[in-house]
């Protein structure tokens, strides 16, 4: 009461029939996998088209060079202009003070403060 299958071992064709077609098969998954896989890797010439741009490059170091001391060279002074004499300065602040309409004691502290400054 079994299920029987009717298989004729003599017919030698029928058993290599599956195996024949094995090569037609693993050549078209190869086809069908390959083609994927290259359709993945392809990218812009370029690179990709979400990659940013480089950062720019930095800028290059100072060469400054220091200023060496020379050690034979006199110090240099500031030419600062010599101050005017205390007798010269009581002229003019006296001189001022008359203009000013000042008496003479008021033009005499006037001159004082004046010269000192």
């Amino acid at each position: 009461m079994g299920l029987e299958i009717a298989c004729d071992h003599n017919d030698i064709k029928s058993v290599f029939k599956p195996v024949s077609q094995l090569p037609a098969i693993l050549a078209l998954v190869v086809l069908l996998t390959a083609t994927a896989a290259v359709a993945q890797a392809l990218l812009p010439p370029g690179g990709a088209i979400l990659t940013p741009p480089p950062p720019p490059a930095p800028p290059p170091p100072s060469m400054a060079i220091p200023v060496v001391p020379r050690l034979d060279a006199m110090p240099t002074q500031p030419n600062v202009p010599a101050r005017r004499s205390f007798g010269d300065r009581i002229t003019d602040c006296l001189g001022d003070g008359a203009a000013a309409g000042l008496d003479p004691r008021n033009r005499a502290a006037y001159s004082r403060a004046c010269a000192n400054r």
